[in-house]
């Protein structure tokens, strides 16, 4: 029997099914034992939460890494929020149980969470149902999952692998993770692929189709799972663990080469990052730079805005980890499915299209103008911190951030504060509007980078979250592809570097066309730096431009794609 899933860490693994059934948390029978007595419970299990979480994260951090256990922190720093112990608390006040307040109140969050468009944001919900369900085995007394004890080749099925289940996980007895939840940027998926360990998502009813002890092969490159293999396929796919795990040895000879195609042509690879412990993941990884630094997320869990001292902190840390590295940070990107509370962003009919990004700092230069001198002020050492505007659509845009940038200067010069001078601003390319002026943009930038995500998104006028229309988003249509050679070539035109931070930029498909059209910098996830890598060490100039030219000659996405993942498969 073969299970299809989402295909969400690389690798094979061959085992017997170890099955994670969740303990039961039905409260049904706690009684109301009046308010000040639920009110301590509540303090005691809150306290008790936190100790917990805060030694699993310091066991995680140990083992796997800062950036992994940060999803842990993360969840210490949401129960702390006191507007979230507030509500908690007025509902114990209403007559409700410790454990229905708790309940009722992270049910509420991470349902808004989840409604979110975007898969980072909705990864919130997944961290407040995983508080929710720990918070709650706390308040009643229930044990937690100990997967300490596993024995070798072992399969991990469940619905959802949480942060907390995985301390004290021995990662050698492991052979593959299966989840019927979860997606690729999921903490499922990044847990595993900071093990290494192969990983299918989203199997749907895994557990009813799956018992413990079953036999298992998870294909994490193809998302298929085979339930009860044959000899002969068991064979086949040992065959395929074999050749995965030398083709990975082989990657790591490329962590601290240059980047460089088959004629020696140098280009700049960096990674994309989304907190300031990010950046030292993605310099082990062989990350030549930063080549965005999603800064929103220090916004995010939070009931106020951060301080100029709090960003300058943040931006510090990442150009200190870089020094000698380009960092380029996107200002605030708010707005469309990114909604913070505090920040009094009024409900729209279309906030994709709305007042988000940066239409929304311009509007709010006193909130702006914090994070510009943070930024600067965060770039007087190492001067190597780059300012990205995302979502600009107009050159008046980049004229007026420009401006309060140059006010910001003047008062760090008149408060006699360290700033660089000199810092670059540049644009991200992400809606047609900015591809279609990209010649006047280019005027006003100091550099280009290309967001194919919300670039395809607009161009193709398609709703990703409609399942009628997202067969039109793509980036192999046409009409994204060429709007993207002529961002480049209006980069080149104009002298001004040009690279690229959207999921395009790390497909072997696609890297060879953009090699041909002159892009200078492509900026990937952590996990994708090395095979990035490699992919571009393969072609010649001549090879990619002929690709290059008899792609733009089809007229389908399909037909385009097809082709250049033919063209893209190893001799």
């Amino acid at each position: 029997m073969i299970l299809q899933g989402i295909a969400a860490s690389d690798g094979v693994g061959l085992g017997r099914a170890v099955c994670i059934r969740e303990v039961s948390l039905d409260y049904s029978n706690v009684r109301y034992s009046g308010k000040e007595r639920e009110k301590a419970r509540l303090q005691e299990g809150i306290a008790e939460f936190e100790r917990r979480t805060a030694a699993m994260a310091a066991q995680i951090r140990e083992r796997v890494g800062e950036k992994e256990s940060e999803i842990l922190t993360g969840q210490i720093a949401m129960l702390a929020d006191p507007f979230m112990r507030a509500q908690m608390e007025e509902a114990v006040e209403s007559g409700s149980c410790v454990e229905a307040a708790a309940d009722s109140v992270c049910t509420m969050y991470a349902d808004m969470f989840a409604a979110v468009e975007d898969e980072l944001m909705r990864q919130r919900a997944t961290d407040i149902r995983d508080l929710r369900g720990r918070l709650l085995a706390i308040l009643l007394g229930a044990s937690d999952v100990d997967l300490s004890q596993l024995a070798p080749g072992s399969v991990l099925v469940a619905r959802d692998l949480t942060p907390s289940m995985t301390v004290g996980l021995k990662k050698e007895n492991i052979a593959a993770i299966l989840t019927e939840t979860g997606g690729r940027t999921s903490h499922s998926a990044i847990l595993a692929r900071a093990l290494e360990l192969p990983a299918v998502l989203s199997v749907p009813k895994a557990l009813e189709f799956i018992k413990d002890g079953d036999g298992l092969i998870v294909d994490g490159g193809t998302g298929e799972v085979i339930l009860n293999p044959d000899e002969r396929t068991r064979r086949e796919y040992l065959k395929r663990q074999e050749d995965f795990q030398a083709q990975r040895a082989l990657l790591a000879v490329y962590r601290d080469r240059p980047t460089t195609d088959a004629d020696g042509r140098l280009y700049r690879l960096y990674a994309n990052i989304g907190s300031a412990t990010e950046a030292k993941a993605a310099l082990h990884a062989g990350a030549e730079g930063i080549g965005l630094f999603r800064t929103e997320f220090l916004f995010m869990n939070r009931t106020s805005l951060p301080d100029e001292t709090v960003q300058y902190e943040a931006y510090r840390a990442v150009s200190h980890t870089m020094a000698g590295r380009e960092v380029f940070i996107r200002t605030l990107d708010v707005g469309g499915d990114k909604a913070i509370d505090y920040l009094g962003m009024k409900p729209e009919d279309n906030p994709f299209l709305g007042h988000r990004a940066i239409r929304y700092c311009l509007d709010r230069p006193e909130l702006y103008k914090v994070q510009l001198r943070a930024l600067l002020r965060a770039g007087a050492e190492e001067k190597n911190i780059r300012i990205m505007l995302p979502l600009v659509s107009c050159v008046e845009e980049v004229r007026m951030a420009r401006k309060l940038l140059e006010a910001c200067k003047a008062e760090l010069e008149a408060e006699k504060v360290p700033y660089d001078k000199n810092i670059a601003l540049g644009v991200m390319i992400e809606t047609p509007a900015a591809a279609l002026i990209a010649d006047l943009l280019a005027q006003e930038s100091d550099f280009f980078s290309i967001g194919t995500n919300d670039l395809t998104q607009y161009t193709m006028a398609v709703d990703r979250g409609n399942a009628m229309v997202e067969k039109l988003y793509s980036v192999f249509q046409p009409a994204v592809l060429r709007s993207i050679r002529n961002v480049i070539e209006a980069a080149k035109k104009a002298g001004i570097p040009v690279g690229m931070c959207g999921e395009a930029a790390a497909d072997p498909a696609l890297i060879p066309l953009l090699m041909a059209w002159g892009l200078d910098e492509f900026s990937v996830s952590t996990a994708s730096v090395l095979s990035s890598r490699a992919c571009i060490s393969r072609w010649h100039g001549s090879e990619a431009a002929k690709l290059a030219q008899e792609t733009m000659g089809l007229s389908t996405a399909a037909g385009t794609e097809g082709y250049l993942r033919a063209a893209a498969e190893p001799a």
